[in-house]
């Protein structure tokens, strides 16, 4: 009787992740969203929140399921060093786009990768994104089509906000919420067959 491949498990609800993986042929086996405190600790920069976001999400999951290969990922939208929020309201993502308009910022997404036997990967994937300077009228369509909520920073490039988008350097799927390229050699180097 020939072994069954280990699972795959993506330890998040983000239906645009699953999306992502589902681009470079990733089918994961099991959907396990993890429950973590999101908030900033005190002097926490915006890179180590993103990376210890991730591998919480990870670890969480993989306790659970130490048979299968764990991908976890985190988003933090900032600008120096300041973290914006995943904006739950309309304000939120008004104060989120005056902040973002006519200037650049950075998008962390920590990646963390758990395999069966315990062993773990973790990396931070930066990208610089710079908006143009944004009208009322701009800012009133798009708090108009709710998009931002939800989201990190209180936008989603991959929407209506990709208008707004004078430059970027860096993962456009690590924006999104999931670097590929890094979360295929993480996986790879880890030992999971890809496609």
């Amino acid at each position: 009787m020939a072994d069954t491949p280990p699972r795959l498990v993506l330890a998040s609800a983000s239906p645009r992740r699953l999306d992502l993986l589902r681009q470079i042929g990733l089918e994961p086996d099991a959907v396990a969203p993890a429950e973590v405190d999101e908030s900033p600790l005190k002097d926490e920069t915006p890179r180590q929140l993103a990376l210890r976001l991730a591998a919480a999400k990870c670890a969480r999951v993989a306790e659970s399921d130490p048979e299968s290969f764990v991908l976890a990922a985190d988003t933090v939208v900032a600008v120096g060093r300041r973290i914006l929020p995943k904006a739950e309201t309309e304000a939120q993502v008004r104060d989120c786009l005056a902040l973002l308009s006519g200037r650049a910022h950075r998008v962390l997404t920590g990646v963390a990768v758990a395999a069966p036997g315990g062993a773990r990967a973790e990396r931070l994937v930066e990208t610089r994104v710079r908006f143009k300077r944004l009208s009322e009228q701009e800012v009133a369509g798009y708090l108009a089509a709710g998009e931002g909520l939800g989201k990190a920073g209180g936008y989603a490039i991959q929407g209506r906000a990709a208008a707004f988008v004078l430059g970027l350097q860096g993962s456009y799927s690590g924006v999104v919420g999931l670097p590929l390229y890094e979360c295929a050699n993480l996986l790879g180097g880890l030992g999971f067959r890809l496609p």
